[in-house]
């Protein structure tokens, strides 16, 4: 067994009263970071949570926006096939700089994971390029992963992790990975009432329905497995609502070996994204946060900043002219599926990779700003990443308000 955990952070853990997670023969702390794009969550923040001796995640989705000389290749390209090329090419290079930096950065520590979304065209691209550049992991969401063994057969120690949000899903997938000869290596088991962003659930009315509680999906879960014969061999990674030792106690208990946690570290001192985004988020309160379904066709949590609530204000207009387009009118043409490009008036109508891009630099008028519904385990403050670990491995209790202060 390989223990990937600096010895100041083994003493918490062994303090703390919960369980390393094991994966394939090696123990790292029971923490992931969730991915967070567009660039919320690349080199510098994965670095350091895996330096701790956690999961750090890069979101893989158009990295270039945090390297200054792809973005000045590629800023002021027109709408055409060759443009999409030239974008898709640069964020391959991005990817590949932020995993071998990350890596460096993790100083052989925890594990460094690649979150990709099922709904990017670029999938299976972004799969092969994390491979190819040593990712240890790919954490894949917004979608069955269904096709992820055959895409890393060449790479059999890699881990795989889909994100799924219900025992269903989870006896689909792995039943067909079964048949290809390979399980997961974990599953983050993502509560859709609680995460923030992108969401698995089937429409924002479903967000909140008790079969995605984790009292519900966890034990359904366990009990497919043991039925299946392979219990004891996938781990579960319990995602949203995690701020305390209590939260990974509790999950813990119920079956969980790791918790995920997203906006959490996404306003830790590391975080990728500007100062302006952690503090967008860091200050929101509970009536700040709004759900709303995506130009992905999926739900989605985030804080209600002036560009969302003049497009809530305006959605039901745009849905009702919305109209097929011959092309991606912003040139990365990011989605598989598209609202807004494709002219679907019963999804989101609006470019995502804009208004996260412009969230990213901290454009509080005209950007997007995901978050999760739980607390923040130091409120307001914007902390460094050995804080957030300090605190989620220590008895000091949490926060009491789950947002900012009124």
């Amino acid at each position: 067994m390989t223990t990937l955990i600096p010895t100041d952070v083994m003493e918490l853990l062994s303090k703390s009263g919960v369980s390393p997670l094991v994966i394939k023969g090696r123990n790292i702390l029971p923490i992931v970071q969730g991915g967070m794009g567009v660039g919320v969550s690349a080199h510098r923040l994965a670095g350091a949570v895996a330096k701790a001796g956690g999961v750090g995640t890069i979101s893989s989705i158009d990295l270039r926006r945090l390297h200054p000389d792809l973005m000045e290749q590629t800023q002021h390209l027109k709408p055409c096939s060759e443009s999409r090329e030239a974008i898709n090419a640069a964020n391959i290079e991005a990817l590949r700089r932020e995993i071998l930096q990350a890596k460096k950065d993790a100083g052989g520590f925890g594990l460094i994971a690649v979150n990709v979304m099922k709904a990017v065209n670029e999938y299976a691209q972004y799969v092969r390029c994390s491979l190819e550049n040593g990712a240890d992991i790919i954490v894949v969401g917004a979608g069955l992963p269904l096709d992820l063994p055959d895409l890393a057969a060449d790479y059999p120690d890699a881990l795989l992790i889909p994100i799924l949000s219900e025992a269903r899903g989870v006896q689909l997938l792995v039943k067909k990975w079964m048949k290809k000869g390979r399980l997961p290596d974990a599953i983050v088991i993502e509560n859709p009432r609680l995460a923030g962003g992108h969401v698995g659930a089937s429409s924002v009315t479903d967000i909140h329905n008790t079969k995605f509680d984790f009292e519900n999906v966890i034990p359904e879960v366990l009990k497919f497995f043991e039925e299946a014969g392979i219990a004891g061999k996938i781990p579960l990674i319990a995602a949203g609502g995690i701020s305390s030792l209590e939260d990974i106690k509790r999950l813990q208990a119920l079956g969980a070996s790791a918790v995920q946690l997203g906006t959490a570290f996404a306003v830790t001192t590391e975080g990728d994204a500007d100062d302006a985004f952690k503090h967008v988020l860091a200050n929101a309160k509970k009536e700040d946060i709004v759900e709303f379904l995506s130009v992905a066709g999926l739900p989605a949590r985030a804080v209600k900043t002036p560009w969302l609530g003049k497009y809530l204000k305006v959605e039901s207009v745009l849905k009702e002219t919305a109209r097929k387009k011959p092309r991606c009118t912003m040139v990365f043409d990011c989605l598989h599926d598209c609202g807004l490009r494709d002219g679907n008036s019963s999804w989101g109508q609006f470019c995502i990779d804009k208004v996260l891009g412009s969230a990213l630099v901290g454009s509080v008028q005209k950007g997007l700003f995901f978050r999760g519904a739980g607390a923040l385990p130091f409120g307001t403050q914007i902390r460094p990443v050995i804080d957030l670990i300090t605190r989620l491995l220590s008895d000091v209790e949490p926060i009491e308000y789950g947002y900012a202060a009124n």
